[in-house]
């Protein structure tokens, strides 16, 4: 019999694969405009798939669509907000490798980065709650094969996830390490929380389920077109964001498609 700790473990393993998504920061350091604008169109591609495919179209089956916009609206001011919010980021992160600025960035531009990240990575962790609770409320419903085929998406999913949050992260001045570790905390914090949650209040959860997708899709929404797509487009390669956008939002699909369950 699966019991709350098995269920965790497995969520554990399905959130940290974020990780994996960072290591390509391992083999290149500061990149060109056009790279990493590419790179920015790739990570807003695969939010927006992972919105749509992961978030709103699961909650839209457990829940009615006034539940899935309702989260959708509430995510998405929830993000702004945060925006206002978050103070000057170099006061909670500079100097954090003890590596000064790049020559070629102000402190501004270093700044900006670094909010850029927190909002990303706090979207990305805002997205884990509801698929750990997937997982726990599978897994408590009896349907346990279903669970383990659940985790194993996610998993997969959670890969490019990964990468979304770790491209802005890698420029603001943090070390490999710590953007590593940070992106793989993103994920293996939030998604066993939320399936023991989910496991232990399966008929509480599953209401609220609709409601919390809806909430994590317009959070991630809000942070492609408040911060990766205008900042994809400031350089001069629209054209190429644009079509590395489009490619990554047909990996989404395509993970999604390939990995249903």
């Amino acid at each position: 019999m699966v019991t709350v700790v098995d269920v965790t473990f497995i969520a554990l393993l399905a959130g940290a694969a974020t990780g994996i998504g960072a290591l390509p920061i391992l083999v290149t350091g500061r990149v060109s405009h056009r790279v990493y604008d590419g790179a920015l169109g790739l990570a807003a591609g695969i939010m927006v798939g992972a919105a749509v495919f992961a978030l709103v179209v699961p909650g839209l089956e457990l829940g009615t669509l006034t539940e899935v916009t309702g989260g959708l609206i509430v995510g998405g001011g929830f993000l702004l907000a945060a925006n206002w919010a978050i103070p000057h980021a170099h006061m909670l992160f500079g100097g954090t490798n003890g590596d000064e600025f790049p020559e070629s960035e102000s402190v501004d531009e270093t700044d900006e980065d670094l909010r850029q990240a927190i909002l990303i990575g706090s979207s990305i962790t805002i997205h884990n709650v509801p698929e750990g609770l997937a997982i726990g409320i599978a897994f408590a419903s009896g349907f346990e094969e279903v669970g383990i085929a659940l985790a194993g998406a996610i998993a997969v999913q959670n890969i490019p996830d990964g990468f979304a949050m770790a491209v802005p992260a890698s420029q603001t001045g943090l070390s490999k390490f710590k953007t590593i570790l940070y992106t793989t905390l993103s994920g293996a914090i939030p998604e066993p929380i939320a399936a023991a949650a989910g496991f232990a209040l399966v008929a509480v959860v599953t209401g609220v389920f609709p409601a919390a997708a809806g909430f994590a899709a317009g959070a991630m929404m809000a942070v492609v077109f408040r911060e990766l797509i205008p900042e994809s487009h400031s350089h001069g390669y629209a054209d190429t964001a644009t079509i590395t956008f489009i490619l990554g939002f047909g990996v989404m699909l395509g993970v999604d498609v390939g990995l249903a369950v």
